[in-house]
């Protein structure tokens, strides 16, 4: 049993970092049949661990699935349990995610966290447009509380710019932001801080959300003000909507993830 898992989270369908494309590779990917009846969470030694059938379920690397608090095996289990015929790794956005953070940011904690700063010292909040008049609007109604809240709350004060010309931040701002994560480098929660980076463009925004200062939704609305503009104003294809559902899939399951693993 453990042997499918392992080719199914390695599999080809998830050798694309698009999620689109992902899916695409998917479509043209057998999946396996399920293989079990049960889904559930048991007690183990520093958490819960998830269990198909009775047995534990382990991690492409052969970790142990297990979280620290029970609502957040919880959201893995049920994951598994939605599963239909076959199995679907493209619906199990949590699976990947805990996967990502028990074989990979496990490893090297110190590398997710540098990424996250490299994202901080050209944080999408502080990169501002001088027109149209009602995107600048938007902008500074979704983006200057954010900036508000880091000098308030963090202590990190941040430079604004318009265009696209590079603005140097602070490096007392960068190291403050450093310190934070320090703080938050336990695997899970700075594999979830990561990707709600790397899908808004803002560590900002993803460490709002992890201080409970916004949620998912406002993040990802946040995150998104300029693609939003241009959706209202000239469309998007099939290929575009289905492109950002997924990313915002992934978002929120790193955002429930997060909420999990306070509980």
């Amino acid at each position: 049993m453990r042997d499918i898992l392992n080719d199914l989270e390695a599999g080809k369908q998830l050798s694309d970092p698009d999620p689109v494309r992902r899916a695409q590779i998917q479509m043209k990917t057998h999946l396996p049949k399920r293989f079990y009846k049960d889904a559930s969470v048991a007690p183990v030694e520093d958490g819960f661990a998830v269990h198909l059938d009775g047995k534990p379920v382990r991690t492409p690397g052969k970790a142990l699935l297990a979280l620290p608090t029970e609502n957040a095996a919880q959201l893995v289990a049920s994951e598994f349990h939605a599963q239909g015929e076959t199995i679907d790794p493209v619906t199990m956005p949590v699976l990947r995610l805990v996967n990502t953070a028990l074989d990979g940011v496990a490893s090297d904690p110190q590398a997710v966290l540098e990424d996250v700063l490299r994202f901080a010292s050209s944080d999408l909040t502080c990169y501002r447009a001088d027109a149209p008049q009602g995107l600048v609007d938007r902008q500074n109604q979704h983006w200057d509380p954010v900036i508000d809240w880091a000098r308030a709350t963090l202590g990190a004060r941040f430079n604004l710019a318009e265009g696209i010309i590079h603005v140097e931040q602070p490096r007392e701002s960068i190291a403050v932001l450093g310190a934070h994560l320090a703080q938050r480098a336990e695997p899970l929660r700075l594999a979830a801080i990561h990707v709600m980076t790397s899908l808004t463009g803002s560590a900002l925004l993803a460490l709002a959300v992890d201080y409970g200062a916004l949620d998912g939704e406002a993040a990802w609305a946040a995150g998104h003000v300029d693609e939003d503009w241009q959706i209202e104003h000239w469309g998007q294809d099939a290929e575009a909507v289905a492109r950002r559902s997924a990313r915002k899939r992934d978002m929120m399951a790193a955002v429930s993830l997060l909420d999990a693993l306070k509980a």
